[in-house]
């Protein structure tokens, strides 16, 4: 009788063993599928690239200057800040990716020949093109810039260029011009979770190319984005009733 309730003892033992070294595990999942609704992690420690920027160039200290935003050490009332947000106008890619992610959500949404990148905030999107594309040696400017990705083992790289210098990089005021080059490289690292980190390299407004800290997103399961527009006749009343007089800014009717 001791030795069955021995050997009972040890496959008990045996099968507690390995419920506890599955608990927690990833169900499996493809590393080259990036698809579906990502938050921001608990990871992110800045709501830029990085806590800090490189040393500016000249003009950038200048366009940096001329920026007044409503956040972070040289932070003005809104109503007295040029930021772009406050006239609805496209918060640009690096904004997109880094900021707005980090409060709403974005849906990667990949196909044969590119992939979409839908942006909660403004209802916004960007094309990744898979398909071979070369980027273009002259692009016109645009808010979101031209991309092109390829895979490099389990990560994809992802280049972009043709960059409107209207854009910020960040709530902080800080500029980029029209020969911005971006790098993205984004990894699968778990079913639940994705890794990404930018390069930034703009020798008209940086000394240096800037290496962005890794962020960190988690999967939604089953989530829709929903409707989140910005609307310019909506955003110049709520500067009129709100923003306008917090900041002592009086306009004739």
């Amino acid at each position: 009788m001791s030795k069955l309730v021995a050997n009972a003892l040890v496959s008990l033992l045996l099968l507690l063993f390995i419920v506890l070294t599955t608990l927690g595990q990833d169900p499996t999942f493809d590393p080259h599928d990036l698809s579906g609704v990502w938050t921001k992690a608990d990871g992110f420690r800045s709501l830029s690239l990085s806590a800090k920027p490189p040393a500016f160039t000249p003009l950038g200290q200048k366009l940096f200057d001329a920026n007044k935003p409503a956040y972070g050490p040289r932070a003005v009332p809104p109503a007295l800040g040029n930021d772009p947000t406050g006239n609805c106008d496209p918060l640009g890619l690096v904004r997109n990716i880094i900021l707005e992610v980090g409060l709403f959500r974005m849906e990667i949404v990949p196909t044969k020949d590119r992939v979409f990148q839908f942006f909660e905030w403004a209802h916004s999107y960007r094309v990744i093109w898979t398909d071979g594309s070369q980027l273009p040696k002259d692009p016109d400017p645009t808010f979101n810039g031209i991309s092109v990705g390829k895979w490099e083992g389990d990560t994809l790289v992802v280049d972009s260029v043709g960059f409107d210098e209207r854009t910020w990089l960040d709530h902080f005021g800080v500029p980029h011009s029209d020969e911005m080059r971006l790098q993205e490289r984004y990894r699968r690292i778990s079913h639940d979770n994705m890794e990404m980190t930018v390069t930034l390299t703009d020798p008209k407004i940086f000394v240096m190319p800037w290496e962005g800290d890794k962020k960190v997103f988690k999967l939604v399961p089953k989530a829709k984005l929903p409707e989140t527009f910005c609307v310019p006749s909506e955003e110049q009343e709520f500067n009129r009733v709100v923003r306008d007089p917090a900041g002592g800014v009086v306009k004739s009717k």
